[in-house]
């Protein structure tokens, strides 16, 4: 756990030295909760990632997004959970797609190492990938962060959203660091946002 807190420390950093350096696409995001009925309480959180490859070479990309997703949460109120998170009163867990979009609209996944299903979204609608098909178009690279918010006692779901971009392939916007930002900020924009509307976030 040592190992894990020092990459989150350097990608923190990573973070704020990124969004210094370049401009981002649009973030499209769908949050889904009840919080008119059942105002969600913040508390204490642990961040786990839904992983389908735990090696070493992996560990700084989900350090990444864990610091991301720490960040925005502590903006809203929630706290960092101690001791491991055993006793925390939430469990947020998250999962990371990538995909690259050729200039034909085909898809394939890219591999970050954070992979796995959070299971059924929302209402299950999905959001849509916009090809532009203006001037010489270019492979793109979209990059996903699904997030659930569920109490540890029983497990319900209290929150869940869902924020996707796009960027050109090789640009800053495409690296993982910087897209793991930007996703986290738009998903948490005026947290908790109106359920099972999707958003466009500069």
């Amino acid at each position: 756990m040592n190992g894990f807190q020092s990459f989150a420390t350097m990608a923190l950093a990573s973070l704020a030295l990124s969004g210094c350096t370049a401009m981002t696409p649009p973030v499209d995001v769908t949050r889904f909760h009840n919080a008119q009925a059942a105002p969600i309480v913040p508390g204490s959180v642990v961040i786990k990632a839904n992983v389908t490859d735990e090696g070493d070479s992996r560990s700084i990309e989900y350090a990444t997004y864990s610091a991301a997703l720490l960040r925005e949460l502590q903006r809203v109120g929630f706290s960092e959970a101690r001791d491991g998170g055993a006793n925390s009163e939430y469990v947020v867990r998250y999962t990371i797609e990538r995909a690259q979009i050729s200039a034909g609209g085909s898809r394939s996944p890219v591999s970050v190492g954070v992979g796995g299903s959070t299971g059924s979204y929302g209402s299950g609608v999905g959001l849509g990938i916009g090809i532009n098909l203006g001037g010489k178009p270019k492979d793109k690279i979209a990059t996903e962060l699904s997030v659930r918010i569920a109490k540890r006692t029983n497990g319900n779901v209290v929150w869940e959203g869902r924020a996707s971009v796009e960027a050109k392939q090789g640009s800053p916007a495409a690296q993982p660091g910087l897209a793991a930002a930007k996703l986290a900020e738009a998903l948490f924009k005026d947290f908790p946002g109106e359920s099972g509307a999707t958003i466009r976030v500069p």
